[in-house]
């Protein structure tokens, strides 16, 4: 899922282009896309573009009737700069947005259609589709302790929950708490006042680093290659490959669709973190280290 880096550069992207545009025409491919009804999107045809924000991950275009177009890629939604009248494609196209200059294309990878469009009326509208979470770029470490401590979650947990934080998901989690040396499992209410002020500059040096990286990699293109795996993320898609910090390989815990990834030298004291399948798997067998884990490989092949 693209998040606080890749939709900063995707609205910086969308600034140059429909800032101050008419947008003609709204098509909509994918019946699973519209999740409102009112106020209609007929409405948002027609008006000019006057600003564009950030509301976690949803982009958010604003129109000069106080009409919000908000949209919220998920994990495979992706946005592409075409000519005008840029053909629309099922099932990856969902919407085409058509403004004088160009087209703006929405397309999603996949069967499963998780990505949504909302249209809503005003700044109250717009924060009925805001999950609270706080800017860490725009706060303090007061607050940033605060909101960390409001409940005793993993950190994994709390950095990806936009209540708590804004913008951060499974990929930027774990390079944050890769470069604060910090397990993934560690517990909020458990952490030393240390650690969480390392923690903090983590997150904002990994957020602010990243942002501009991206930014510099578009220069003036459209960005085209949003991905959650990055070839110079530290931990994030590495697994098995070697920490760019110590060497050790890096570790995994797979749940659901998502896995998160750990250096377990630098960031759990040498210990490998329980995967919940291979540990019912192998029981009393789990092994508890790296060099166990080479040496139980080494004996099943």
């Amino acid at each position: 899922m693209p998040e606080l880096p890749d939709i900063v550069v995707y609205i910086e992207a969308l600034e140059k282009r429909i800032l101050g545009q008419r947008l003609d025409h709204v098509r909509i491919a994918s019946p699973f896309l519209l999740r409102t009804v009112s106020p209609p999107v007929k409405d948002a045809e027609g008006k000019t573009v006057v600003q564009l924000r950030r509301v976690g991950k949803r982009i958010c275009i604003g129109l000069d009737n106080d009409i919000w177009l908000v949209l919220h890629l998920m994990i495979a939604g992706r946005l592409h700069w075409r000519k005008r009248d840029a053909k629309l494609s099922p099932p990856r196209g969902l919407a085409a947005f058509d403004f004088a200059n160009g087209t703006l294309l929405w397309t999603e990878a996949g069967s499963q259609k998780r990505a949504s469009l909302h249209v809503v009326a005003g700044e109250q509208g717009l924060a009925t589709l805001d999950p609270g979470g706080l800017e860490v770029l725009d706060s303090n470490l007061e607050r940033f302790t605060a909101v960390l401590r409001s409940a005793n979650h993993t950190l994994k947990r709390a950095l990806s929950d936009p209540r708590l934080f804004s913008g951060i998901g499974n990929a930027y989690s774990d390079e944050i708490l890769f470069e604060a040396r910090l397990s993934p499992l560690a517990l909020t209410l458990k952490l030393k006042p240390e650690e969480i002020e390392r923690l903090f500059a983590a997150v904002r040096s990994s957020l602010g680093q990243w942002t501009s990286r991206l930014r510099l990699e578009s220069g003036d293109e459209f960005p085209e290659k949003v991905t959650a795996f990055r070839s110079g993320m530290a931990v994030h898609g590495r697994y098995k490959e070697p920490c760019p910090r110590c060497g050790t390989k890096i570790q995994r815990i797979r749940y659901a669709a998502n896995e998160t990834n750990y250096c377990p030298n630098c960031q759990t004291g040498g210990k490998l973190l329980a995967d919940r399948a291979l540990s019912r798997l192998l029981r009393e067998d789990w092994p508890r280290t790296p060099d166990e884990l080479e040496a139980l490989t080494r004996e099943r092949k």
